[in-house]
C-alpha cells in the first residue's frame, strides 16, 4: 500500500512540472498596404512642367514609361546612366516622396 502512495505521488508531482506556464512573447503586427492605380501613358502625354523639373533635377536621365493616377500624380520609370529608378511627381511637377 505504501507503494502505490508511493507511486502516485512521484506521478502527480511529475505531471505538474508539464503544467507550467510558459509566457508567449509573440506579438502581432498588422500592415496595410495600399497600391494605387497607375496606367501608363504615352512619354509624350507628359506634362512640360514635369519633363522640365527631371531635366533639371537629372539633366542626363532618360524617361522610360511614365504612369498617372487618379489624382493627376506621375510615377515615370527613369534610367540615368546604369541606373533604373522610379520618380514621383505631381502635375506641376513638384516631387513626390513615396
Amino acid at each position: 500500500m505504501k507503494k502505490l502512495i508511493l507511486s502516485a505521488a512521484i506521478v502527480l508531482g511529475s505531471l505538474s512540472t508539464y503544467a507550467a506556464h510558459v509566457p508567449n512573447d509573440l506579438k502581432v503586427v498588422n500592415t496595410l498596404v495600399m497600391q494605387e492605380e497607375y496606367t501608363e501613358v504615352k512619354v509624350e502625354e507628359v506634362t512640360a512642367a514635369v519633363t522640365d523639373a527631371l531635366k533639371i533635377a537629372y539633366p542626363n536621365a532618360i524617361l522610360d514609361k511614365a504612369y498617372i493616377n487618379a489624382k493627376k500624380e506621375y510615377k515615370l520609370d527613369v534610367t540615368a546612366g546604369d541606373k533604373k529608378g522610379n520618380l514621383y511627381a505631381d502635375e506641376n511637377g513638384k516631387w513626390i516622396q513615396k
